[in-house]
């Protein structure tokens, strides 16, 4: 969406326990980043505190729209989350002299409600540097979604390599999986409503998305991403190929609940974020997805996780 925030926004005065997850914004593309800083600070206190700051590098379809370069993308990113983090937990006012921004007076106001500052989410795509980058801050670390399951098993086991490196084992609550998921009453019924849409996204949403332009991330990197081109939802043609790779999890609450039980101890993960609408899906058709999923399916894996932890 254009701009997630004043969903967000809006968001803080409709709920008052859920935790708000704006994943997030793209920093390379904010001149100067100080306007995120400042911006999740307003949301964490509008809030009360439930605030989870995403930040994201960008697209590569969105360097060219912007014309950013490409190659200045990673270290854009690096210098805008130390503005912000600094913003956040310094007491102003400051100088920033950095590379590409420089600020002679930083003196945001409000600060964040949460201490040293809200968590910090970063999605990737199988990016050495940013799975890097989240495990040595200790970050929470998102696969993007839309690929085969056998890539995020392969990300999220480089993710957990990239934290023992940093010299720590990877809590699970430190990463997550968004898999799209719909719920009717049957699985047949299920299939039936919800797979028309994703076609239609499939095929008509997600074209250029896969834009990779020159320099954006390195040549290691480069071949992780190309090497999981195939795998990504675009290149999928039948409804076989979209259940065997779980391109999105849909069925009855019993068939959701047990794939979503399967696949969280699968991948070993601790977040599972899950897509309620896709492509043209109707807004009744979400709403009574979500119900199901609420009334039959939150239960029971409430159920499982007790289980497991006793």
């Amino acid at each position: 969406m254009p701009s997630p925030n004043l969903i967000a926004a809006a968001l803080t005065q409709r709920t008052r326990r859920v935790k708000i997850a704006v994943i997030g914004n793209a920093l390379p593309l904010y001149n100067p980043p100080l306007r995120i800083a400042e911006e999740f600070a307003m949301l964490d206190c509008l809030s009360g505190g439930r605030l989870i700051a995403g930040f994201v590098v960008g697209g590569g379809p969105e360097y060219f729209t912007y014309a950013i370069n490409p190659t200045e993308a990673r270290e854009r990113f690096a210098e805008a989350h130390d503005l912000i983090v600094r913003a956040w937990t310094e007491p102003g006012p400051f100088i920033f002299n950095g590379k590409h921004y420089r600020l002679r007076y930083v003196n945001p106001w409000p600060v964040p409600l949460q201490k040293p500052h809200p968590p910090i989410w970063i999605p990737g795509v199988g990016s050495l540097e940013t799975m890097r980058f989240v495990a040595e801050k200790r970050y929470s670390y998102m696969g993007i979604p839309y690929f085969h399951i056998d890539v995020f098993r392969r990300v999220f086991a480089t993710f957990r390599e990239e934290c023992e490196r940093a010299g720590y084992k990877a809590d699970p609550e430190q990463m997550g999986w968004v898999v799209p998921i719909y719920v009717a009453e049957t699985d047949e019924k299920a299939r039936r409503e919800f797979e028309p849409h994703l076609w239609y996204f499939a095929r008509k949403l997600l074209k250029g998305i896969d834009l990779v332009p020159p320099g954006y991330t390195s040549i290691k990197s480069t071949m992780a991403i190309l090497k999981n081109k195939g795998k990504f939802l675009l290149a999928q043609e039948t409804w076989k190929q979209i259940e065997d790779g779980v391109y999105a999890i849909v069925g009855s609450p019993e068939t959701v609940r047990d794939k979503i039980a399967f696949w969280q101890r699968e991948l070993g993960v601790g977040n599972i974020l899950m897509g309620c609408q896709m492509g043209s899906l109707s807004h009744d058709a979400t709403r009574r997805s979500m119900r199901l999923f609420a009334e039959e399916v939150m239960p029971a894996l409430r159920v499982l996780e007790e289980s497991r932890a006793h």
